[in-house]
């Protein structure tokens, strides 16, 4: 039984350490640290090289600093979660070898720890009594996924994007509207400005759990090839994007609902970080589920996620040895198409 558990983040850009520890028979965050890396922006996207120079540099700093808020020193670890991917290898490799280092040095417990995985327990760091059955709906720049959560540890996937994930489409979005990276804050940003008045396809909208994000971008592409004036219709074109983007996510996950028969829906994931499709799934699933999203620090990229979905882990007995790897698309432990998926429902 691990009472504190330091965990560690470099999936992508973002450098971070967190430290849990036992609070009666439960896990309570007791720090939280996140760098992210500007220098990103200048080029409209993550440049791999820079990210893994830069958590490199950081890695060191962040995790004393993570031991030194919480007021725990490195001899008082049980264990290191780290993330073993998905993500950039070079960012998940710096994270990997230094955990395994400190694991290795201090004699401590070491668990690599699924990404995506991470998110899903996010919610549970200010709502310790949430709990599956849930549906799972993890938007992100990587990744767009349904899930249908019965119990911690099984993930039966209802959908996943056949394309760009939702994330990615807000970049490659904001990008055209000349907004700047990331792309998702900025559009939101945008969009209050604006009105949903421009007409955009609902990609996939009725055909099953899965998503595409590739045409709705291109229509945005040819919406702002054709204007002659796109800083009178940008806040509208942001507004409408967005509305796009929520309104597939929202019915999927409400036709995920339907169809598992569940009352709750967990969000996760950078484009959780959305305070708008918090609101937007809120309203739509009023009466009928309640709505489990984290504040947008423990839905972005961050170690404390990490952490606690290695404290679980770690609870059923779990650990990794020190020939753990990186992997860029580990495979999800747990994770299966739901037995029950049919393409033409949702």
């Amino acid at each position: 039984m691990s009472d504190v558990v330091l965990g560690i983040e470099t999936s992508c850009d973002e450098t971070s350490a967190a430290v849990l520890v036992r609070d009666g028979t439960g896990p309570e965050l007791a720090s939280l640290v996140i760098l992210s890396q500007d220098v990103h922006a200048v080029f409209g996207g993550v440049v791999p090289e820079l990210a893994s120079r830069a958590h490199l540099q950081a890695i060191g700093p962040v995790v004393d600093r993570a031991l030194a808020e919480a007021g725990v020193r490195l001899d008082a670890v049980d264990a290191v979660a780290v993330t073993a991917g998905p993500g950039l290898i070079g960012s998940l490799l710096v994270g990997v070898c230094y955990a395994k280092a400190l694991a290795a040095a201090g004699g401590k417990t070491l668990i690599g720890v699924h990404h995506l995985e991470g998110h899903v327990f996010a919610p549970t760091l200010e709502d310790p009594d949430l709990a599956p059955p849930f549906v799972a709906l993890i938007a992100s720049g990587g990744h767009t996924l349904l899930l249908d959560v019965p119990e911690w540890g099984i993930y039966r996937m209802l959908g996943e994007t056949r394309d760009d994930a939702a994330g990615e489409a807000f970049d490659k979005v904001a990008s055209m509207l000349e907004l700047g990276y990331p792309g998702g804050p900025a559009i939101e940003r945008l969009a209050k400005q604006g009105t949903d008045r421009i007409d955009l396809p609902r990609p996939m909208l009725g055909q099953g759990f899965d998503f595409s994000f590739s045409g709705l971008k291109t229509a945005v592409l040819h919406k702002v090839r054709g204007t002659s004036d796109l800083e009178a219709e940008r806040a509208d074109m942001a507004a409408s994007f967005q509305a796009a983007v929520f309104d597939v996510l929202t019915a999927k996950a409400a036709a995920a609902l339907e169809h598992t028969g569940y009352d709750t829906v967990v969000l996760g994931g950078g484009v959780a970080c959305s305070r708008t499709l918090a609101s937007v799934m809120t309203d739509r699933l009023q009466g009928l589920a309640r709505v489990a999203v984290a504040n947008p620090r423990l839905n972005a990229d961050n170690a404390a996620m990490i952490a606690r979905a290695g404290w679980f882990h770690l609870e059923r007995g779990e650990q990794s040895d020190l020939y753990l790897d990186a992997q860029a698309r580990l495979p999800w432990p747990g994770l299966e198409r739901a037995p029950d998926f049919s393409p033409s429902r949702g």
